[in-house]
């Protein structure tokens, strides 16, 4: 069976807005020392101490409404969206009308975190508050709604608001590749093409750009004129440009030069989930599984959700390639038990109790 190669997900779409949180959550007055302290602990990508240093502030009277949005964030960065959700809600509950940008902050934060529960009409329900609030709009808003909607089968709802998002955010690369994610899910790819080739058509010289536009021939499959593209911002070190083109090499099968990218990576930005992810998807491909667990085992080890969901599949392929059923079983028993909605990991468990 096949390894997973993720790129990203367009439920994770907001997911990115963490990046910010630390500067976002400085909004609406004086943090407190717990607090404060929880938003460095998430600059700083500790999660599970910013977890303590929120519930700190919250027993301890700070401001509730950022400390609960700081236990939101460092729950939703930890994977456990169902707390975050309810931490956000809290956080609502002590908003008031003088903090209008908060409100819509942390209805953003909600309405991502109920995305990846798949509470779609709760998406739908969060959003149109947050959007008959605002006074100009919001893209991220308009396009987890219409998101909501095309996996609730409204297609005619999900196109208004996608449009509106890009109508809002003309020169967004993240809006229209998860817009085309959201229809390529949906079965309806063909839809979601429009978009990319739209994209396609922005202009620019930066390093961002090649990258942006590496990206979009990457999502099109066209991985040559991808890596041409892709060469301005990896002689430039740029870490997304980096990841995306060891991407290129292995959907090209050229596991040798994936495997000195990915190595590259850790050299210069240190370790992550996906640069293991990376390495073990080139280690199975070589055909050699042990070195391949390791690096899964190393991945796996990190603080942190990001790129797990990947190292656990290849976890099982390897185990898998292995010849080792039993415990490729046992991995892919737990793996649908934590993703009950990836149809590969579905499948990987069919194939395997066949095996047993």
């Amino acid at each position: 069976m096949g390894i997973k190669n993720y790129i990203r997900g367009a439920a994770c779409a907001l997911l990115v807005l963490l990046a910010f949180c630390a500067a976002g959550c400085a909004q609406g007055g004086a943090s407190g020392e717990y607090t404060s302290a929880g938003l460095e602990a998430l600059d700083e990508g500790s999660y599970s101490e910013a977890l303590e240093l929120f519930e700190e502030a919250i027993a301890d009277g700070e401001q509730q409404m950022l400390a609960y949005r700081g236990l939101g964030l460092a729950y939703m960065a930890l994977g456990e969206y169902e707390s975050a959700a309810e931490a956000f809600t809290e956080a609502l509950a002590n908003t008031d009308g003088r903090m209008p940008s908060n409100t819509e902050d942390i209805r953003l934060y909600l309405a991502t975190a109920q995305y990846q529960l798949e509470n779609y009409e709760d998406v739908i329900s969060t959003c149109t508050s947050l959007l008959d609030d605002s006074e100009n709009g919001n893209a991220d808003a308009y396009f987890l709604r219409g998101a909501s909607y095309l996996a609730e089968g409204y297609t005619d709802e999900a196109a208004a608001d996608f449009d509106a998002a890009v109508a809002l955010a003309p020169e967004d690369y993240d809006l229209y590749l998860n817009i085309y994610e959201s229809y390529s899910n949906a079965n309806l790819s063909a839809i979601g093409v429009t978009y990319l080739q739209t994209a396609q058509s922005l202009k620019g010289d930066d390093t961002e750009y090649y990258y942006n536009q590496g990206r979009i021939y990457y999502y099109l499959g066209n991985y040559e004129e991808s890596q041409k593209m892709l060469i301005t911002p990896v002689e430039a070190k740029y870490e997304p440009a980096m990841y995306l083109i060891g991407k290129v090499y292995l959907a090209m099968d050229d596991y040798t030069h994936a495997l000195a990218i990915y190595q590259q990576i850790q050299e210069e930005f240190g370790e992550s989930a996906q640069c293991y992810n990376g390495l073990a998807m080139c280690a199975i491909q070589m055909g050699d599984y042990d070195t391949a667990l390791s690096y899964i085992s190393f991945g796996l080890s990190l603080e942190g959700t990001d790129g797990k969901q990947e190292l656990y599949f290849n976890e099982i392929v390897a185990y898998e390639k292995k010849l080792d059923f039993v415990t490729a079983a046992e991995k892919a028993e737990a793996y649908v038990a934590n993703y009950p909605t990836d149809e590969a990991g579905q499948k990987e468990w069919a194939f395997l109790q066949t095996r047993e």
